[in-house]
């Protein structure tokens, strides 16, 4: 009897050993996924689509970025979300083999207010009047024709001022600017004259709107991408007699577009002046917490008076300059206005292979105030 329960308990044993060794066997022949693959479509009213595929995948997981949101496992290719809020959103996707087995990947999704189907106007917009202001100029931009308040300058700067002093690659024409649905619109394209491969237009105030001190606002859409460099800025009215920088320049909004170092949602405010004979320049720049300065209008606004220079982004400080010293004469005198948008230059840097035209600046108008 004993010798019988001996060779049982061995044939158990060996049972057991066999059948935990074929089940390792079994785990060892689950592959990891590769190749895994995610694209997202935006389809509109804040609906995306997520479209996924990975080798040795039986199931995907997937989670849209939302707070408090689940992952949900998908057994498809395929899945669907819809956003109600503007923002950007990290979508996650994993790839399973098993339920402990996967690989994952993830991409930046931006909703916007054109995602959201929301009003292509949508975006912050600046009150009409401020306490102890009044209005003293404004270009709306309702009218079918452009007020002569703008000139418009032709070319390439050459050959005074070739690449306009930075080497950029546009050619300016008055037919890049349009006036449609209370917006003035500059279009950057890739076309081919004057030995430039790019147009875009460049408009002025000179000798018609100049002012000295005051509150600037001008509601703008930008365009993106890199090379792309839209600036709203202000020349000294005296540029013609004294030269670059000594008329001095302000600089209301400038961006460098693309997608490096954030660059499509970064914006600049700068002064540029003469220093004893050399060129000097006090900048500051503010980024977006979600999305690009492409998404929807924003307000790009200074406010000057005889002590400083403040910059404001949707009426929130971000820059100042102290305009006091005696060597910043320059910021006492009047300014005019300059509408551009620039294609590649040495700090932009050219145009790439992601770089899609045409693109545009949408302004939706220019206000002046100035102290009652």
């Amino acid at each position: 009897m004993g010798k019988l329960l001996n060779f049982s308990l061995l044939c158990f044993g060996l049972i057991w050993l066999i059948g935990c060794s074929a089940g390792s066997e079994v785990d060892e022949k689950i592959e990891t996924p590769n190749n895994l693959k995610l694209e997202l479509q935006l389809i509109g009213n804040g609906e995306v689509k997520a479209t996924f595929s990975a080798t040795n995948a039986q199931f995907f997981k997937i989670n849209f970025g939302t707070p408090g949101e689940v992952s949900r496992r998908i057994d498809g290719n395929s899945a669907n979300f819809t956003y109600t809020v503007k923002g950007d959103y990290t979508v996650v996707l994993q790839a399973h083999s098993s339920e402990t087995i996967f690989v994952v990947d993830n991409k930046i999704l931006n909703i916007n207010a054109a995602s959201l189907g929301l009003n292509p106007d949508a975006g912050f917009r600046s009150p009409e009047s401020y306490d102890g202001y009044r209005l003293v100029w404004a270009d709306e931009f309702n009218s079918p024709t452009l007020a002569g308040d703008w000139i418009f300058e032709i070319g390439d700067g050459c050959p005074s001022n070739c690449g306009w002093g930075n080497d950029e690659l546009e050619f300016y024409k008055k037919e890049n600017t349009t006036l449609a649905d209370g917006k003035l619109t500059i279009t950057a394209k890739r076309e081919s004259i004057g030995g430039k491969s790019y147009t875009s237009s460049r408009l002025i105030t000179k000798g018609k709107k100049f002012f000295t001190y005051g509150r600037v606002d001008i509601r703008a859409i930008l365009p993106k991408g890199q090379g792309m460099w839209p600036a709203l800025w202000m020349l000294g009215e005296n540029f013609s007699e004294v030269g670059w920088p000594k008329c001095g320049e302000i600089d209301i909004m400038e961006m460098i577009g693309g997608s490096i170092e954030d660059r499509d949602r970064t914006v600049h405010g700068t002064v540029h002046w003469d220093n004893a004979g050399n060129h000097a320049n006090y900048g500051g720049k503010t980024k977006l917490s979600t999305g690009i300065f492409n998404d929807e209008y924003h307000v790009f606004s200074i406010v000057w008076d005889k002590q400083k220079i403040v910059w404001l982004l949707d009426n929130v400080e971000y820059h100042v300059i102290d305009i006091t010293p005696a060597g910043l004469d320059e910021f006492h005198k009047p300014f005019f206005f300059i509408f551009n948008v620039a294609v590649g230059g040495r700090w932009p840097g050219n145009p790439d292979g992601d770089t899609k035209f045409p693109q545009e600046m949408k302004v939706d108008y220019i206000r002046v105030f100035q102290p009652n």
